[in-house]
């Protein structure tokens, strides 16, 4: 009997640590403030959504401790943290593959309801008699909960791919770094949530081993979004690629000329304005590209466009619609041009020396532009002598 007392109180107590841990986390999710601007209304949203799910998860986990009376409690807090994970991976899956591209409500509510439903009806079993009926139920419910999971992990790669092709489009190829994380914390939220499986297979008395490990998983998980959602502005652009290339940006800074210049530069027309600021980039450009600044590989964009005396968005609409090319392919053919030259130039100089000093810090990577572009290996280009 001790030993039954010890294992409820065991079972109690990491129940207790979840509702605490799940509750604090969706209280302090829902107080931090992200400006509800169209630039961030993504992150404010997935941030929402995650603290939705953390406050759901607190009252089923408050729920399960309400019947720690009952027998066979072991058996039932494990389909009460079954139920747990189940509606938690449909959420934190919509939160971060809208944090990606915005998504469609309509299934997500539609996958959430019948979550729910069958939930419902798998607790319900708890109290029917031993027998086939009971069994199916509980095997439906774990078939279910699989096919789920496989078919957001198949939907999350998607739309994580579609993301990193839109991204790259406009960052350097260090920002794809921000994007990693994300896909880091679905693939550990994933394996967190169908690990339940495992643990449900196991003799009782482990449950409340993988309760203490989902607490520490939502601790885990809010530590990082929350890092995520403060570390670098640069992040909010990301996700609002589109919107920060086109003219809302071009139109506060008009505002804040016209308001240090006085009123007679407020006279000045948008096509005006963009036509000036077009202008000072190409002129800047001309200058940076004759100086070849184009061979530092260890700028970001963001100081690359401070060198330019411009912004990093306006930059990017700079070269899409003057150049019609993205800066890094741009850039990306500038360096191999300068290769060009120094390996006609020095024949005795290595390649490996002459791809650092065009811009290339791996040797892989330039011997794969350099063939793509010219159409040789830099040594084939050496030895024809640039025929």
């Amino acid at each position: 009997m001790s030993g039954l007392a010890s294992m409820v109180f065991n079972i109690e107590l990491s129940l207790t640590i979840a509702i605490v841990t799940s509750f604090v986390l969706a209280f302090l999710l829902f107080l931090i403030n992200v400006p509800n601007s169209e630039h961030s209304r993504k992150l404010v949203k997935a941030k929402n959504t995650i603290a939705m799910c953390f406050f759901i998860s607190s009252i089923l986990f408050f729920v399960c401790y309400t019947y720690s009376g009952i027998q066979d409690y072991e058996v039932f807090s494990s389909l009460m943290m079954f139920v747990v994970t189940a509606i938690s991976s449909a959420i934190l899956s919509f939160s971060l593959m809208n944090l990606l591209e915005e998504g469609d409500n309509d299934k997500f509510y539609l996958n959430l309801a019948v979550i729910v439903i069958f939930s419902c009806i798998l607790m319900r079993s708890f109290w029917m008699e031993p027998g086939p009926l009971r069994t199916f139920i509980l095997a439906e419910s774990v078939i279910l909960f699989i096919i789920n999971c496989l078919i957001h992990i198949v939907l999350f790669h998607r739309t994580y791919l579609r993301s990193v092709q839109k991204i790259e489009q406009y960052y350097d190829e260090e920002e794809n770094n921000k994007m990693k994380w994300i896909r880091f914390c679905y693939v550990m939220m994933m394996l967190t949530e169908m690990f339940v499986l495992v643990y449900m297979l196991l003799p009782r008395g482990f449950m409340k081993v993988y309760t203490i490990w989902y607490a520490l998983f939502m601790l885990y998980f809010s530590a990082n979004f929350i890092s995520f959602l403060g570390s670098n502005k640069l992040l909010l652009d990301a996700f609002a690629y589109k919107t920060l290339s086109g003219q809302e940006i071009l139109e506060r800074i008009e505002r804040r000329k016209r308001m240090k210049k006085g009123a007679k530069d407020s006279q000045v027309t948008d096509s005006q304005l963009t036509e000036l600021e077009m202008n000072k980039i190409d002129r800047s450009l001309a200058q940076w590209v004759k100086e070849k600044k184009f061979r530092a590989y260890d700028k970001t964009r963001e100081e690359i466009a401070k060198e330019l005396n411009t912004s990093k968005e306006l930059l990017h609409m700079f070269f899409v619609t003057r150049m019609s090319v993205d800066f890094k392919t741009w850039r990306t053919r500038l360096r191999i041009e300068e290769a060009k030259s120094l390996l006609l130039d020095n024949p005795e100089m290595s390649i490996n020396i002459v791809a650092e000093l065009s811009g290339f810090s791996d040797r892989s990577n330039f011997h794969r532009q350099f063939t793509k572009i010219v159409g040789c290996s830099p040594k084939q280009w050496r030895e024809s002598n640039g025929k």
